[in-house]
């Protein structure tokens, strides 16, 4: 059913300046799943894996009615809708119906900034003489969708970036919801503060100490106040309350960071568990980067507990890497630099920050002749995987059995 949020009785919506959407897929994972299962719609779904320790990726409308959301491990997921249907995610599936979602974004307008698989910004001001209004055109785009994805999509329209974002979130699912420039602060005074980009639970609990409950609150806030409770982010949030946000749409979406990270089966205090499996992620980070043409000069490395408790670290490089071998060595360092262990370990995983395309940074390459081979290892290896599919080169540490935790 459509969520389609009406004008003020009696009163057309002023849609002049609103040339910013927000578009963003309702429970992307899981309407994907239920196209093949049509019956299992308006029942509590879970995507993700049912066995160990894997968490959610996805709850449809009803599931989260019951509590589950993202990222919250299975088992807890299972706890709280013990009558869910859990589907195994499709991973190859998902890309591929993403592909769908934004062509269909790209034959809208050509400034299109795609943030995830499933959701974008659209900036349509080109598009209004050949398609019609924001509201034709967000409704055309949630009929293409439909149609030729075979899933719902819920859209926001706005003057900007930040406020569309609230306008799709306010809608969902299914719907559309415009938020006129000249009532923009109106509306947005109306919404709790945690409506706000960069509020967590955490800020929602620095702020509530100082009686800060709305985005109204906020906006009567001194940015001084703000500043001396919120450090630096405290004038952005100010700014927000007040429906500012200048950034324009960018058509070319850059990755802000590469990483990837593994859950244990079993928590695991073992040094060469945790070095082993550093070395496959470094190994999968780096081949990401190669294949996007991106290098990375901070590297950071994650670390789960058994309690939930996570920490970072991280480390800036001297240049620009997408070597294995090197993301390994850093990572390995920053894992020794912890020293004791508090706890078993959950989770690891290696990230790789502040990228650049390879030919505007230079590679990092040492006077250890083994670097350079390592490389080149790995780019052969690369060039292996491209011609034969699963074929690859990885480490012979790789091909063994890994330890017992």
């Amino acid at each position: 059913m459509s969520n389609l949020q009406p004008p003020v009785p009696g009163s057309a919506p002023v849609q002049e300046g609103c040339t910013i959407m927000h578009v963003d897929m309702d429970a992307f994972f899981v309407s994907v799943e239920l196209r093949k299962r049509p019956e299992l719609r308006g029942k509590m779904v879970i995507v993700g894996h049912p066995e160990g320790r894997s968490v959610v990726l996805s709850a449809s409308y009803e599931a989260r009615a019951a509590g589950v959301r993202s990222a919250m491990p299975m088992a807890t997921a299972m706890r709280m809708a013990p009558a869910a249907v859990v589907i195994p995610p499709t991973h190859g599936l998902y890309q591929q119906v993403s592909a769908q979602v934004m062509a269909v974004f790209h034959s809208i307008t050509d400034t299109v900034e795609q943030l995830s698989v499933d959701e974008a910004f659209l900036d349509i001001s080109g598009s209004l003489r050949r398609l019609g209004t924001p509201l034709e055109i967000g409704a055309l785009i949630r009929r293409r969708i439909a149609a030729e994805v075979g899933i719902t999509a819920s859209v926001g329209i706005a003057s900007s970036k930040f406020v569309a974002k609230v306008a799709s979130t306010r809608c969902k699912p299914d719907g559309m919801l415009l938020i006129e420039k000249e009532r923009t602060v109106e509306y947005l005074h109306t919404l709790p503060v945690g409506a706000l980009w960069g509020v967590g639970a955490k800020t929602r609990e620095v702020l509530a100490r100082l009686g800060i409950f709305t985005v109204a609150d906020v906006a009567a806030t001194p940015v001084s106040s703000l500043q001396k409770a919120l450090g630096t982010s405290g004038a952005a949030l100010h700014a927000l309350s007040w429906g500012i946000d200048p950034r324009p749409v960018t058509g070319e979406h850059r990755e802000k960071s590469v990483g990837a990270e593994e859950t244990f089966a079993e928590d695991t205090v073992s040094d060469e568990v945790l070095t082993r499996e550093l070395l496959r992620l470094s190994h999968r980070v780096a081949g990401r980067l190669r294949e996007s043409g991106l290098s990375g000069r901070t590297l950071a490395l994650k670390i789960k507990y058994a309690d939930f408790s996570t920490i970072t670290r991280s480390k800036a490089l001297g240049a620009g890497t997408d070597s294995a071998g090197q993301i390994y060595a850093g990572a390995v360092a920053l894992l020794q630099a912890l020293g004791r262990r508090p706890q078993s370990v959950r989770l690891i995983g290696v990230r790789m920050e502040r990228l650049d395309a390879v030919d505007s940074a230079p590679l990092q390459f040492t006077l250890d002749p083994r670097d350079d081979n390592s490389r080149a290892a790995e780019v052969v290896g690369d060039a292996i995987a491209a011609r034969f599919g699963s074929a690859k080169i990885v480490p012979a540490r790789l091909l063994k059995p890994p330890p017992a935790p």
